[in-house]
Order: C-alpha cells, then structure tokens, then sequence
C-alpha cells in the first residue's frame, strides 16, 4: 500500500463526528550503545590501478590524484569494522572565474531553476501584498498520462518546467518534449522519442523534465546551436534542436546517444535516464536510476560528462573502488547535481551500494557511497567528498542537489553548501573545501542485535550540531491515539513488536523488523531545499513517515515473497543471503500509527543555523475528505522562492498549489489542481510578466491519482 494514499473514510468521519483528536504519548527513549570497536577515522586511498587523469574510458574511477594539483591524496581503503571514512578536504584555493554564484538576471533553464540549486527569482512583480489575486492565466493538458488500469503502465511525472529561449519546454512521462508559448501556453512544437513505454527500472514511467543548452557564440542557419535534451527509461539521450524540435544529427546517433554501451559491469538493467542532465559551459553531466532493492551485485555508480554537441565521452567518475565493483553495486547518483561555475566544480549527491539493506558483500569501505563529493568540471577528478553514512544498510541515498549559497556566520563570510538528506538532517560544509561550517560530529550507534549473519557495523556515524535534525530520531515517534483506537490496537501492538534504538538502528530478521524514522519515503526527498540570497533563509520541506525494514532468510524468503510497490513491499536483493520487506506503520485499515504531522515546510536562519518558524505544510486527503491542516501532508517535490517574499510549492496529497509568506510561513494563496504536484515549480518573466508554473502529475507513493496537467499563474491585467 502507499504510505497515507490509505487514509481511511471513517478516519474522516471520525473527525467530522468528534471534531478533535485525543492524543497519547508514547515515549519509548532510545539507547546508544558503546560501540565496542577500537575505531578510527581514515580518509580513502586511490587505488594503485586507478587513474586520476579520466579519459574515455567509462570504467576508469577518478579518486584524486598529486596533492600539488590541488586535488587529495588520502590514505588506504580499510574494513567498515577497523576505520571509519574520515572527511577527503580540499586545501588547495580553487583558481575563481569571476561567475556570481546568484544569476543576474531572472534564470529558470535548468531542474533547480539555477545551477546553484537555490530555486530563487530575483521577480517581485508577484509579492506578499497581490499573491491572493494570482490567477491560472493558462493550462495544458499533454495526454501523457496513465493510471495503470490499462495496457500502459501508470505514470508518475515530476518534470520541472525549464524556461529558455522565450520558451517553455516540457518533458512528459511518455518521453515527448513539447515547446510551448510562455504566455499562452500555445504549442510550438513537439518531439517524440518514440522509447519503450515499459517498467524497465522503476514501477512506473517516469520523467523530471529536460535540459537546455546553448553555444556562447550561435553561429546563424545553423542547426543545434541551441539543444533541448530528454533522457528515457532505456538509457537513451535524445539531443533536440530548441528552435525547429528536430533531431541533432550530430549528437549520438542520428540524435540519441546510447548511454548503456558504457554499461557492462553486470549489465542487468539498462541505466534509466529519469532525471535531465547537468549542462554547465561545454559539459553534459549525467548519472542514472536502476533497479532498487532487487540485486546485490548491480552495475556500478558512473558519472559521465560528455560534448553537449556530439555526445563524445569527455570522462567518466565511477563511485565504487575498482577491487570490489563485481560484488556489489550502483551508489549511483540519479537525482540532479549542482554547480559552482565560479569555482569550477560539479557536486554529486551520491547514493547508496547494493544491496540496500544487508552490507556483508561489501565490507570494505566505499568512501564515495551516501556522500555528497565535488568534482573538478574539466577533469572529473574528485577535489573533495564527506561520507554522510558508512556502511549505509538503510538505502539513505543523498537524494537531492546540494544547494549552494553564500551565507554570513560570526561575521564571517562562507561559500557554503546545503545538502539535505532522507534522514532529516542537513549537512552544511564550506563548497570550497568541504570543511564543516557548524561542527559535524561522529557519534557511537547501534551495533546490531546479532540475528544478520555477515553483517558489520559502523561504530559512528556523522551527525550535524546545527541546523537541528527535522524530526526527532532519537526515540520511537508517538503514536497516533485515533488510528490505535480505530485499529483495535493494532498500533500499539505493530510498535511494541518492532526494534529502536535510535537513529541507524539496524535491520534485523527479529519480531516484525526494525523502526525506521524516516527512511526510504521519509526526511527530504529530491526536490531539495531552497534558498533566498537576500535574507540568507533557506526552506525545506519534510515528511514524517515511519516504515519498518525486516530481513528475511533466503529459504524464507521465497516462501513468505509478497507484492512489492512504490518505496514499499516485498524485494529480493537477489544474490544476498537475505531477501527484504519495507513497509509503512499503518494500522490494519490503512491508517497512520504514528503522530501527525505527516509533513512539514520549515524555515532556517542560515546566519545562525536555527529554526525561524516551521509549520505542517498541505493537507492528508483521499476519498475527497481532506484532513485537518494541522496534521500535514507527506511531500514530493520542492519550493521555489522569490524576491518578492514568496514560497511557491506543491508537493502534498491535496494536489493544491500554494504561495507562502516567506518571513512568517502563512499561506497567502492556493489552488486546485487534478493530481498531486511531485515538482518543483518554476518562476520565469517573459515580456515584462512574471509566472509560476505547476506540473501537476502525481506519485503513487502519495496517492493514486495521476495527472497530465501543466498549470500557468500571473496577476490579471
């Protein structure tokens, strides 16, 4: 089932009949363990095989090479169990090209609006006074949608709408780029990659949108001096011309560039190209989604730059050490990446190794899994990279671009970067050098209840002083007294049966499963968090969600294998000892057990790292009853903010479209719209008019419904 998709009728009719909730507590405290291991702190070696200078060879790994480049030289791989990744820093000053990190004019032409990923426009056309007269001035429906009832498999559309050369261009979950009029949404033209609508990776078509680039100096009647690009599901980049909607002859082959001929390390699954690549001066920069939860042996993590032009390899960055790639794989980077084109360099927000949730295949360290690492733009070498989980055993991707900001700390200037993360935490290091700006500590976590055979355990892992975590991991969430009620228990007698010691607590084949509070659906998800350079306040928006891992011997396993899902069900981790279920804490009618609220919109003080306001954002609802506001909503996608002291964001089961005061967090405007908006919105001006834009398409991870809507506002004339 999805998470909260199942919020029940009569839960609602409970709230109409009673009118309040009644809420208890349970506050079952979590133990920290002494670790038991002599640990040390050791940063990665490269490998004697391995090179530092990249070229065309996809499976060469770029780890670093002569401290005299400026780029790290660390010391040798070791066991999870004997050293823990120490921090890979840059302490060599970057040579600066004279790029404001913040855009000068307003810039909409890439996934996070801006390479820095701070999803800002410097537009205050719509502001705090006028935002309750914003009107739908157009909308588009593409036809590209499916609910998975018929031949086609459903859709989950999360592309943020790119706006460049005085068009809008959007990608669709059925591999088409349509071009339409800024203002009237009046199509242009369109283009069909004519992929495999099939489930090859994921449990549903997918797509997040396009990328755009075009050459400094256009040469006149030329084709392609101005290129639209869409990944699809079977490892295809098609490169379009932005202008005509034709095919670059030039790029790939006859257009398309086959990025799975670099896949050959095992090749069970073509490397899906959901998320637009990062295009940056004459780079093309992608990674790649697969198959989760299914293999432990997958192909490893790889990053690939190639000539935006003609789809040449330019280097590869692989994330797995070169001794152990055949026995594990991905930690892969399928969401988008940031950029510092001042500093020249690329971040990578890496994911975890398989298989997700057993390690005992890969008990060396793999310095680059769960990290976010920067990587130098021309070479692809890497310059620095902090580990946010060892030994990751809970799937805790690093799921979201870094945003990059310039933030004032005890009067002192910092180039910083901001990466979120499904945990809840936030991570906040100079982008220069990868050094903490607010101490990051390495703290003793649960070691295991000794039911894993072959498992290690990190002994620390890194938590962050400031910002505070989002949600309090430290004890089991309380439980919510209604569903407990409604369920006959059931609640109480799921959270008494499932293991916590706290954050990093881990799997095991015990009772039920372990709590996890969050986990794969939990914390902050791909959208990311944003930020306004004027008052040096970032946003983020987060989902309390409690789901349950427990490991199943292989015999087991095949006997008890159940449905699988979206971030939910039953997965083999074919090749590991131990087969897997993720499932979400609901009661036996399909409502939450733990307390509301389910999401939350929070802003911070990026001076001091502290909490200026947060409040539940959206609001639960299925079976056309909405909960109340005050319990929140689970949440997909990501905000937008603006100069004109705004916070524009969709990303709840409602399906409304919202604008927030960004000083005081109340909602000053809302919408309608047919399904969930699982993306960031986009804030562009053409012609002297400032728009927002919604997607609104819909994850079955927040409910079933699904849309084909994109969903235009400006202020009337």
């Amino acid at each position: 089932m999805t998470y909260l998709s199942r919020l029940l009728l009569s839960s609602a009719l409970c709230f109409t009949v009673t009118g309040s909730l009644a809420l208890a507590q349970e506050n079952s405290e979590a133990s920290t363990p002494d670790s038991g291991a002599d640990i040390t702190l050791t940063p990665p070696q490269a490998e004697p095989d391995d090179t530092a200078e990249v070229t065309d060879n996809p499976s060469t790994v770029a780890n670093g090479s002569d401290s005299s480049d400026g780029y790290v030289a660390p010391a040798p791989i070791q066991d999870v169990n004997e050293a823990v990744v120490a921090p890979i820093l840059n302490t060599t000053p970057r040579k600066r090209k004279g790029i404001p990190l913040v855009p000068q004019q307003a810039t909409w032409n890439s996934f996070h609006g801006q390479l820095n990923a701070q999803k800002y426009a410097p537009l205050d056309q719509i502001n705090k006074d006028n935002v309750s007269g914003l009107k739908k001035v157009w909308e588009v429906h593409t036809g590209d949608v499916s609910d998975g009832s018929g031949d086609t498999p459903a859709t989950v559309w999360s592309a943020t709408p790119v706006f460049a050369n005085d068009t809008l261009y959007i990608g669709t979950p059925f591999y088409r780029i349509l071009a339409l009029d800024p203002a009237t949404g009046k199509q242009k033209w369109s283009f069909d990659t004519k992929s495999r609508l099939e489930t090859l990776t994921q449990p549903a078509l997918k797509n997040r949108g396009v990328a755009y680039w075009q050459a400094d100096n256009p040469v006149a009647g030329e084709p392609c001096q101005k290129i639209v690009y869409i990944g699809t599901m079977d490892a295809r980049l098609f490169a379009v011309d932005a202008d005509s909607g034709k095919a670059c002859e030039s790029f790939g082959d006859h257009g398309a560039l086959d990025v799975n001929q670099w896949n050959t390390r095992p090749d069970r699954f073509p490397l899906s190209l959901l998320q637009p690549p990062t295009v940056t001066g004459n780079h093309l920069i992608m990674g790649w989604a697969g198959s989760d939860w299914e293999y432990s042996e997958a192909p490893p993590g790889a990053v690939f730059s190639v000539d935006p032009q003609t789809g040449e390899l330019q280097w590869a960055f692989d994330t797995i050490p070169e001794k152990i790639r055949k026995q594990t794989g991905t930690a892969n980077v399928w969401t988008a990446m940031s950029v510092d084109e001042d500093l020249g360099l690329v971040y990578l927000p890496v994911a975890s190794p398989s298989p997700n949730y057993w390690g005992g295949n890969r008990k060396q360290q793999i310095p680059y899994a769960t990290s976010t690492t920067a990587l130098d733009l021309k070479t692809g070498k890497v310059v620095w990279s902090r580990q946010w989980v060892h030994h990751d055993i809970w799937d805790y991707d690093i799921n979201s671009a870094p945003t990059l900001m310039n933030i004032t700390v005890d009067d002192k200037e910092i180039p910083a970067l901001l990466q979120a993360t499904k945990m809840g935490f936030l991570f906040v290091v100079n982008r220069e050098t990868g050094e903490d700006v607010w101490p990051i500590e390495e703290r003793p976590v649960p070691q295991g209840d000794g039911s894993v055979d072959g498992e290690v355990y990190a002994a620390t892992q890194p938590f962050p002083t400031k910002p505070a975590p989002l949600l309090d991991q430290s004890k089991k969430p309380e439980i919510w007294k209604l569903a407990d009620i409604v369920g006959g228990g059931s609640c109480s007698a799921l959270f008494d049966n499932l293991s916590y010691e706290g954050m990093y607590s881990p799997p095991t084949t015990k009772g039920e499963g372990v709590l996890t509070y969050p986990d794969s659906a939990g914390g902050v998800q791909w959208g990311g968090v944003a930020f306004d350079p004027e008052s040096q306040t970032a946003i983020v928006n987060t989902s309390h969600i409690v789901q349950y891992i427990k490991l199943f011997a292989r015999k087991e396993y095949d006997r008890i294998n159940g449905s699988s899902g979206n971030e939910s069900g039953f997965h083999p981790q074919k090749g590991a000892p131990y087969g897997m279920s993720l499932m979400n804490a609901m009661n036996w009618l399909g409502m939450p057990c733990w307390k509301p609220p389910f999401g939350e919109l929070v802003a911070l003080n990026m001076h001091t790292g502290d909490v200026k306001w947060r409040r539940p954002i959206g609001e639960s609802q299925r079976y056309g009853f909405f909960m109340p506001e005050s319990m929140g909503s689970p949440t997909i996608g990501g905000p937008a903010v603006t100069k004109g002291g705004l916070i524009f964001i969709g990303s709840t089961m409602d399906a409304k479209a919202r604008a927030y005061d960004l000083n005081t967090g109340k909602v000053l405007w809302s919408d309608q719209l047919e399904a969930p908006v699982v993306a960031n919105p986009a804030v562009y001006e053409y012609q002297g008019k400032q728009y927002v834009a919604f997607i609104s398409g819909g994850n079955s991870i927040l409910k079933p419904k699904v849309g084909d809507q994109v969903a235009v506002y400006a202020l009337p004339d």
